[in-house]
């Protein structure tokens, strides 16, 4: 992206853009969100990977276990918020999303088929749910009954966007192809 984009129209063009290349780019800092979702009364968040965009369905696709904490958050309370910062671009995106999961139909089952002969495959084969204590002599591998891979769509309905930049902060909301200018 060469120069300071001006109009609003530009911005969420390159949002989308930026969001596209992050799936496709390890090192970008957009890869790895960090996604907050509702527990109980309190917040919960954890740093998930992106693994894939579709800017026209304004829809963000994450991989889980689905037996992981957040799972059974986004269950409960469907709403949550992605946030990413770029230092390379001064951008932080807060992005507000309605959460649906995927176990066994089609958006899962062939992405499954993708990754389930890859290494990447072991996050989602391990007998035991995300976060239980392991006892001593659970290190070791065990066979997994089946596999535990689910997919999480994030269906972006608003984008907070704030660019802290040298010559003037700003920032802008856009919820669907509209956006607004905010006070930073």
């Amino acid at each position: 992206m060469a120069g300071r984009l001006g109009s609003l129209a530009e911005i969420g063009t390159e949002v989308w853009a930026e969001l596209g290349r992050a799936t496709g780019n390890k090192k970008h800092p957009w890869r790895t969100p960090v996604l907050a979702t509702v527990s109980g009364d309190a917040a919960d968040a954890r740093t998930v990977v992106l693994r894939e965009v579709d800017a026209r369905q304004r829809q963000l696709l994450i991989y889980s276990d689905e037996r992981a904490g957040k799972v059974t958050q986004l269950l409960t309370h469907p709403d949550g918020t992605l946030v990413m910062w770029s230092p390379q671009l001064g951008w932080q995106l807060r992005c507000r999303v309605r959460l649906s999961l995927d176990t066994s139909g089609l958006s899962a089952t062939s992405r499954w088929a993708r990754i389930k002969l890859s290494p990447a495959a072991q996050d989602y084969l391990s007998p035991l749910p995300p976060g239980t204590p392991l006892p001593p002599q659970a290190l070791g591998h065990s066979a997994p009954e089946r596999e535990y891979f689910s997919v999480i769509s994030a269906e972006v309905t608003s984008i907070d966007w704030l660019e802290l930049h040298a010559e003037g902060h700003r920032r802008a909301r856009f919820d669907g192809n509209a956006g607004q200018w905010l006070q930073p």
